[in-house]
């Protein structure tokens, strides 16, 4: 075939691409829903940390959080030149405070990667750019990890007004939209200026601008807020739902 002989202007091969590196937890099992948050010219190119044989709890936050097995991943991704590395896992980057979440995006930077995010990170940025102080929390996991992340939020001066966790030690994946916007109602609470649904794992896509036409605030769920400053850092706004957080991107 002959492609001097092609009617265009320059045949020079697929959009040019822009890479966010992730580290992800080796349960997770969202990567479609990840490539719904980013546009056409943004790749995401995915390494996991080592399979740990724990349910979700608390164990298994510190276990992926791993400084080592951060850093290994994040060389695993620099081949392919991301603009950013995000370390995408709530519990992870919550379990041991604010100061430790700043150091999990040091040792990535360390690594290697030209800029780090990491998903609590993103909410903690997400709280000051709309000035939110009391939230309504709602999460898989058990209580004692539920309340880690209400420490991360006292750590930020943000007041967890209202709480709800589904328990769950794995399938997070497999909630459904219906439990997870009827418990989402549930937790809502009259003084929270926001609601914020942890864990990467579990599935918010659709149910977003839903529930905030219904409740006529914020709703922050964690791929959201992951993606989203990834793509602040890389000057491009958001894609989906989420009518907020498009306000300040």
């Amino acid at each position: 075939m002959d492609f001097a002989t092609w009617d265009i202007p320059a045949f020079e091969g697929p959009l040019a691409q822009r890479g966010i590196g992730v580290i992800a937890p080796f349960d997770l099992a969202l990567e479609r829903e990840l490539w719904r948050w980013v546009p056409m010219e943004v790749s995401l190119h995915l390494a996991r940390t080592p399979y740990e044989p724990v349910p979700v709890s608390m164990e298994m936050a510190h276990l992926v959080s791993n400084s080592a097995h951060l850093a290994a991943a994040t060389r695993d991704v620099l081949h392919v030149e991301p603009e950013v590395v995000a370390y995408l896992c709530t519990s992870g980057s919550f379990v041991n405070g604010v100061d430790s979440e700043l150091s999990l995006r040091k040792v990535i930077c360390d690594a290697g990667a030209p800029d780090a995010v990491t998903t609590s990170g993103a909410l903690a940025e997400v709280l000051g750019q709309l000035d939110l102080r009391r939230i309504s929390v709602l999460t898989p996991y058990d209580e004692d990890l539920t309340t880690k992340l209400h420490d991360f939020l006292g750590e930020l001066d943000v007041t967890t007004v209202s709480s709800d966790h589904l328990g769950l030690g794995g399938g997070i994946w497999r909630v459904s939209y219906r439990t997870i916007a009827e418990r989402i109602l549930a937790a809502n609470h009259d003084a929270a200026e926001a609601i914020f649904i942890s864990c990467t794992n579990l599935p918010t896509y659709d149910v977003i601008d839903p529930l905030e036409n219904a409740l006529g605030k914020p709703v922050l769920t964690a791929n959201q807020l992951t993606m989203w400053a990834c793509l602040r850092r890389m000057g491009l706004p958001i894609v989906g739902p989420g009518r907020w957080l498009r306000e300040v991107s």
